[in-house]
């Protein structure tokens, strides 16, 4: 029986179950997404019977759960770390999509015309299959990306992070156009392509800046009564920014992505309690979208795709995404190939592609069924072989660096108006060799030591503390006078 109750109930245990099996196939080195997706299915209709079979509703929890992932993905990302990588990503978001779906397109057409299997696709319906799978997945990058802390050299974190986040207009442009082209027979035009292009970067750019700037603005002019209030209020202004991109034809996920960078780079009050409600939120969303994907699929529907999806993923992993990343990369001579063949490697699918094949079956295109398996297909196997094996690859290539340290020790924060900087330190036998008092040290001016850590005491220290080899200091020192600390 279907009521509030058993909705409350199942979809909590659905989550419950969720956060339980990702913990232990995290020790294995699973993406958590993926495990996220195979929970929806064991629980579907094909598993313990549960029925979802609505893409219309699978639609609005993605474009709900996008919306938040690429703005907390854009809050994460800075200016500083994007700028000399933003041509490469650019094209890899915008020709590399295009190149993908060409590719991928052509080999679809050929595949199910020339080989003796019951997909039969015709090339424009072939160019949309493509074109729901042609941009990597940004929950899945950034999940991966970041839940395992990957440190990469050259630059190549914010690239993948940059291209995965603003590389969904143009898929998602080029999947409306084709699904207009076959519900209206008319025939593909790319002056209609290149125009509504033009138009959902235009308006997804500068409707996404200029709220993104409100919205850092509006947060330290606006003297809210709690400060729990700031990040539901910041979450309102993400679905705003949207919602009014999407009203003047513009593309949505991307003005969310760049509010999120404008708002991430700007100096905001209550940051702390903005990021952590975001990264919640970021999470329960992502099990909340996966989940529903896994339910609205029929695995046993997916074995009668298998064989071609199983060529089609193998063709855009080992071809497709290759040719196109090399070509676009090719006028960045300091790239080296093995940076090239690790971006190659991270054109992760994930949530995205399903959620951009439920519009070819809401708008009912002849073959949306099959559309829809060899998409969830090529999913599973892009998250299975790449997913798992992302960190592998980057130390085969010599590409990991050591993961940075974020925080402190101590788990203080500071607000952003306060103009300073804290960092810990661990003293040695060496630092003490001149005396154990704080007064002994080589601190260096405009530096103050907060706080002792020993073991699980805390001790606010003065000048005549003894200090023990072991001990944890953590410093406050000013930012504009750019003072770094000195024990020697």
């Amino acid at each position: 029986m279907i009521t509030a109750e058993n909705i409350l109930l199942v979809g909590s245990i659905l989550i419950f179950c969720s956060i339980l099996i990702s913990k232990t196939g995290y020790r294995f080195g699973i993406p958590t997404l993926l495990l996220f997706l195979v929970v929806g299915m064991l629980f579907g209709s094909d598993g313990l019977g549960l029925q979802f079979n609505s893409a219309s509703d699978a639609q609005f929890i993605g474009m709900m759960a996008l919306s938040i992932i690429l703005f907390a993905g854009g809050m994460d990302t800075k200016v500083s770390d994007i700028r000399p990588v933003l041509a490469q990503g650019v094209l890899l978001s915008t020709v590399g999509v295009l190149l993908t779906t060409l590719l991928t397109g052509a080999f679809i057409f050929l595949t199910s015309t020339w080989t003796p299997t019951h997909v039969s696709l015709s090339l424009t319906t072939s160019l949309l299959l493509a074109a729901t799978m042609s941009s990597t997945d940004s929950a899945s990058v950034f999940n991966l990306l970041r839940s395992q802390q990957m440190n990469l050299k050259d630059n190549l974190r914010p690239m993948l992070e940059l291209e995965s986040g603003s590389n969904d207009p143009m898929a998602y442009m080029l999947t409306i156009v084709l699904i207009q082209v076959l519900t209206t027979g008319g025939e593909l035009s790319a002056g209609l392509i290149a125009r509504d292009l033009l138009v959902q970067f235009f308006f997804g750019g500068v409707i996404g800046y200029a709220l993104g700037r409100f919205s850092a603005w509006l947060l330290n002019r606006l003297h809210l009564p709690n400060s729990s209030l700031y990040p539901i209020l910041l979450l309102s202004l993400v679905f705003i920014t949207f919602t009014l991109t999407d009203l003047v034809h513009g593309n949505g996920y991307l003005a969310v992505y760049i509010a999120g960078a404008v708002v991430g780079n700007a100096r905001i009050t209550n940051r702390k309690e903005i990021n952590t409600f975001m990264n919640g939120l970021t999470w329960l969303f992502q099990i909340i979208m996966f989940l529903a994907l896994g339910l609205l699929v029929n695995p046993h529907e997916m074995l009668d795709v298998a064989g071609i999806a199983l060529l089609i993923g193998l063709f855009m992993i080992v071809v497709a995404r290759p040719v196109s990343v090399f070509l676009c990369l090719l006028p960045f001579r300091r790239i080296t190939n093995k940076a090239r063949l690790f971006v190659s490697w991270v054109g992760l699918r994930g949530a995205v592609p399903i959620i951009f094949a439920t519009y070819p079956v809401v708008a009912e295109i002849p073959g949306y069924n099959q559309i829809f398996n060899i998409v969830f297909f090529i999913t599973l196997l892009s998250l299975v072989v790449q997913g798992m094996s992302i960190s592998k690859m980057a130390r085969w290539l010599h590409l990991d660096l050591p993961q940075e340290k974020e925080g402190n020790a101590f788990g203080v924060e500071l607000p952003e108006e306060i103009d300073t900087k804290l960092e810990d330190l661990t003293l040695t036998e060496e630092m003490l060799a001149h005396g154990n008092r704080l007064a002994d040290m080589n601190i260096a001016p405009g530096t103050l030591v907060m706080l002792v850590k020993r073991g699980k005491e805390f001790i606010i220290p003065n000048g005549q503390v003894e200090l023990k080899a072991g001990d944890k200091l953590l410093f406050i020192s000013e930012n504009k006078t750019e003072q770094k600390k000195g024990v020697k």
